[in-house]
């Protein structure tokens, strides 16, 4: 896509086409004010102020275009997508106000990924122009961080392995000057030994790791983002079908988000203690692979029962998490795309959401309604905790029945989180299956800018 950075400019009175936003409501009484040969153009274009609708109007020796939104004078994220993806490339400004946060949109409708294939007729950037100058930082920091997400969901695994997320984490403590620390090997087997289990049947050239990624001022409050790293999932054993294991390149889509949101931490300087903790692993086939009805030890001291190898995110994860909580954090957040019972509840534009406290729920509900990013709380219920009961273990890390997967996953990993600690668990899909204005078919941020705004209100107060 085109530099994020060049698409939304401060207006300094430059040369730029207009763009006019109406509603099917007012759409009759504004166009009283064009010309009939302008009103004649809008109607051989079926225009009438609809949703994400594109005209194009001549105006003497040039023209201006018109989209259609749902309310003029309160724009959402993805008001001006829709314009940013089909208007020519050339510079633009809206004309009777601010683009506000339609400016997210407006960047990520841009998005295209290039890395195999180049587009044919490729198009130039369509850039925007606003006078809220104090905006612009943050919503390019915002769009920056979903389009990374979206490029490393949508990297096949061959090349985004445990090896390559490494590699991202890396360049992020470069350029914020952070910190990482590698297992790997025989530590890893001693101090994160399920993700090992997980990841020692993948080749050597995707071996697995736990990367640990810390920032700030340890003088300031611990916050723990964890983020899945599954790069591929073959099911383990209990092997998927080829059509369960289409997408599985996107199984690190938590890593990305975890990953992309410690940048926006960073990036904004947010007075905390940063630890970006990232269990990167692939879950392959072969002759030591675990096995189902295994025993695995795990950092917390706790024994799990394996009922199904393909339950292997929340395995990871307990290590993690039992890693964050030694930290004593303040909060920690996790993402991972642990489950499709919650896609089945919630499809995939919602994020499933778990937390122990009401509070960090509301704040992060309210954070993605304010945002465009909006989770949806599923419980946690301590009825449903017997599910995971084991006769040989202190627990098994899948239930027999079928009821309720996202929760009773969610239960497994609650086992792994300190006690007493504020903690928020988003299972999140990672993938957008239908495109949308703003939104092309891939690998997407769910959840991301839900979180970032809530840590933003808690730790800055902004």
């Amino acid at each position: 896509m085109a530099d994020t950075a060049a698409l939304i400019q401060p207006d300094q009175g430059q040369d730029a086409t207009l763009i006019h936003l109406v509603n099917k409501d007012g759409f009759e009484t504004w166009a009283k004010k064009l010309s009939a040969p302008q009103r004649a153009a809008l109607k051989a274009q079926k225009f009438d102020g609809s949703g994400y609708q594109v005209g194009i109007v001549p105006d003497g020796d040039g023209w201006f275009a018109v989209g259609g939104v749902a309310n003029p004078d309160k724009l959402s994220s993805w008001c001006m997508a829709k314009l940013a993806e089909v208007l020519p490339e050339g510079t633009y400004r809206r004309a009777d106000g601010q683009p506000g946060p339609a400016m997210h949109g407006w960047q990520t409708a841009q998005y295209r990924f290039e890395r195999y294939k180049k587009p044919e007729q490729p198009v130039g950037p369509r850039i925007l122009l606003t006078k809220e100058a104090g905006r612009i930082e943050g919503a390019i920091a915002e769009a920056k961080a979903v389009c990374l997400v979206r490029d490393l969901v949508n990297t096949p695994a061959e090349d985004m392995g445990p090896a390559d997320l490494e590699d991202q984490v890396e360049k992020l403590a470069k350029l914020h000057s952070a910190k990482v620390s590698v297992t790997r090997g025989d530590a890893l087997e001693r101090d994160y030994p399920m993700v090992h289990a997980v990841g020692r049947a993948a080749a050597r050239s995707h071996a697995p790791r736990h990367i640990h990624l810390t920032w700030g001022k340890e003088s300031d409050p611990v916050l723990a983002i964890i983020g899945k790293g599954v790069c591929f999932d073959s099911g383990g054993l209990d092997v998927k079908s080829s059509a369960g294991m289409l997408l599985m390149k996107k199984d690190m889509g938590g890593a990305a988000h975890a990953i992309a949101l410690s940048g926006l931490i960073m990036g904004a300087k947010l007075p905390v203690r940063l630890h970006l903790l990232v269990p990167a692993v692939e879950n392959a086939i072969s002759g030591n692979s675990f096995r189902p009805g295994d025993v695995l030890k795990t950092r917390k001291g706790l024994t799990v029962e394996i009922g199904n190898t393909d339950a292997e995110g929340r395995l990871i994860l307990g290590d993690a998490l039992t890693r964050a909580s030694e930290e004593k954090p303040d909060l920690v957040i996790d993402f991972a795309t642990l489950t499709g019972a919650a896609r089945v509840a919630l499809g995939p534009d919602y994020p499933a959401l778990m937390t122990r406290r009401d509070e960090t729920a509301q704040a992060l509900i309210e954070a993605g309604k304010a945002n465009d990013d909006e989770p949806w709380r599923l419980p946690l219920p301590e009825a449903y905790r017997e599910w995971l009961n084991s006769d040989i273990a202190d627990t098994n890390n899948a239930h027999a029945n079928s009821f309720a997967g996202a929760s009773v996953a969610g239960l497994f990993l609650d086992k792994f989180v300190g006690e007493g600690i504020d903690w928020a668990h988003f299972d999140t899909f990672a993938w957008r299956p239908m495109p949308k204005p703003g939104r092309p078919k891939g690998g997407d941020a769910y959840g991301l800018r839900a979180a970032w705004h809530m840590l933003k209100a808690r730790y800055a107060g902004t």
